[in-house]
């Protein structure tokens, strides 16, 4: 089940973007509705699809290579409003009559935008402004119809738009936080172009949802793998809202979820939202799995095998179930390359969510986050009551703490770092919310993203109580960032990491060392394994 499009809603064409999925999140913490489309759709489908407005998207290509992504160029003859960035400008010119070339001096960084003239478009902003550009090519002649409506030292064809037939594009990028006015152009684009109005909110987007959710499933069961993340934790409410009993959650407990999860997990579903909910105890059957295992791969294999193993033994006791409930949210599809969303992505994630069914057993998917980013899910989770500490919860490996073991994962180690990771949860949770206390957002600019102990498979010397030791180190990693996909080592205050280091070596039996990872990703990872 694809989530149902509104009456009102904005089509992305992506031409390979770095910022594509941006566009999408820019346009809709405007409160209207977006979608990423390939760029090479036709128009007679792309119609069909009802857009009321296009934007198109940048992208790395030259609109003059051989192998340049391209667009039907009778989309600009369907009568909708398009708006065109850096790339999109590009193609937008070179399809309806303009040139584009190579410049002798590109433009990357900020750059001080001059308006020239009246612009519907930059209308609301001021006459000189600072914008975020990327580019080497840039338009050279306009098309027939055109006037250039923005310029900068670089580029004399900055911006430009053609108002009668409603099109406009900027060789800036207004999605990024650097273009200082970016979501003001958005905004005028959006509301005063083309008439659309912020209606898309979580309180209609849930009400939508628990329609879609009835009408499929009607008085049929739904089966649901809750494992107390994020999303798997915003659909067992979702579906519980719209079909209370009949929807059944089965967590399955697997021993090496964080201190306190299982507990949240009970407290939450079954005590609070009164979701029939099976919690299995698999905690010896995966330890007996995992004796001996030391390659992160193998572990990773045996956790994620065994897991659909216990589900479905689960699931084949329970009579009358049609549809299982799954947490798929609209990255894990872009990054797929998945057909249903249109994304021109590589193939990045083709292994995320398949579900193997064992013979004879098949389950139709119910998927009602499949077109919504991370920070959707989390306020569709604030909106149906979830509590923040599940709501905001960090990213955490489907493994649990067996990848942050380095090497063999028995009980001993699974208590210490239980443990020891509970303390740098403790601290650095007090940690961010001095500092949103301090600046009113949840995510500043100093305020850690994913944080969490690593228990490497080493002793060290040390001394304690006059006597010596052999015991663990204890290593201690805390990141910046917003998407996972780069990320730099968090510069906590030294009395910051005094805390946490006093703290394990004394509350953590076997553990007289920590250490802190000081390595940004790229070149190291996040996780360890």
């Amino acid at each position: 089940m694809a989530t149902k499009r509104p009456e009102q809603f904005v089509a992305v064409l992506d031409f390979g973007a770095q910022y594509g999925q941006l566009i999408a999140r820019r346009v809709r913490d405007l409160h209207v509705y977006s979608e990423i489309v390939p760029c090479d759709v036709p128009a007679e489908e792309l119609a069909a699809m009802g857009p009321s407005a296009i934007i198109l998207s940048g992208g790395p290509a030259s609109v003059y290579a051989d192998d340049a992504p391209d667009v039907d160029p009778a989309i600009f003859d369907l009568g909708i409003p398009v708006l065109g960035f850096c790339y999109g400008l590009q193609i937008m010119a070179a399809r309806l009559g303009g040139t584009v070339g190579h410049t002798e001096k590109g433009e990357y960084g900020p750059a001080t935008l001059i308006r020239d003239g009246d612009s519907q478009l930059l209308a609301s902003t001021p006459a000189a402004q600072t914008v975020w550009m990327s580019h080497r090519d840039a338009v050279k002649t306009v098309p027939e119809g055109f006037v250039v409506t923005a310029h900068t030292d670089v580029c004399p064809v900055a911006a430009m738009e053609c108002p009668s037939r409603r099109m406009y594009a900027t060789q800036f990028h207004p999605e990024v936080r650097h273009t200082t006015f970016g979501d003001k152009m958005l905004k005028t684009f959006l509301a005063s172009i083309c008439g659309l109005a912020p209606t898309w909110t979580m309180d209609n987007v849930i009400d939508g949802l628990v329609d879609d959710i009835r009408a499929r499933v009607g008085k049929s069961r739904v089966i649901l793998a809750l494992s107390g993340g994020v999303d798997s934790s915003v659909v067992a409410a979702l579906v519980h809202r719209a079909v209370g009993d009949q929807l059944t959650c089965v967590f399955v407990n697997h021993g090496m979820l964080r201190k306190g999860e299982p507990e949240l997990v009970e407290q939450v579903f079954r005590h609070q939202f009164d979701v029939p909910l099976v919690h299995v105890q698999a905690q010896e059957r995966y330890a007996r799995l995992l004796a001996g295992a030391t390659d992160p791969e193998q572990k990773r294999a045996l956790i994620g095998t065994e897991f659909w193993k216990v589900f479905f033994e689960e699931a084949t006791k329970l009579d009358g179930v049609e549809y299982l409930a799954q947490g798929t949210i609209y990255p894990d599809i872009i990054e797929s390359g998945a057909r249903k969303t249109g994304g021109k992505a590589s193939t990045i994630k083709s292994h995320h969510n398949l579900i193997p069914f064992p013979d004879g057993v098949r389950f139709d998917l119910i998927e009602p986050l499949d077109h919504f980013f991370k920070d959707e899910v989390r306020a569709l989770g604030v909106a149906l009551g979830l509590p923040e500490s599940m709501v905001y919860r960090q990213p955490f490996p489907g493994p649990g703490l067996a990848i942050r073991i380095i090497g063999e994962v028995t009980p001993e180690k699974l208590e210490i770092l239980k443990d020891a990771d509970a303390i740098v949860r403790e601290e650095l949770d007090a940690y961010n919310q001095r500092l949103f206390e301090e600046t009113g957002q949840r995510n500043s600019e100093h305020s850690c993203w994913q944080y969490f102990a690593v228990l490497p498979d080493i002793r060290s010397v040390g001394v304690m109580g006059d006597e010596r030791t052999y015991a663990r180190p204890v290593i201690v990693r805390a990141v910046e960032s917003s998407d996972a996909m780069t990320a730099d080592w968090a510069k906590l205050p030294y009395e910051v990491l005094g805390n946490i280091s006093s703290r394990i070596v004394a509350e953590v039996p076997g553990v007289n060392r920590v250490a802190y990872d000081i390595t940004p990703k790229p070149p190291a990872t996040i996780e360890w394994e």
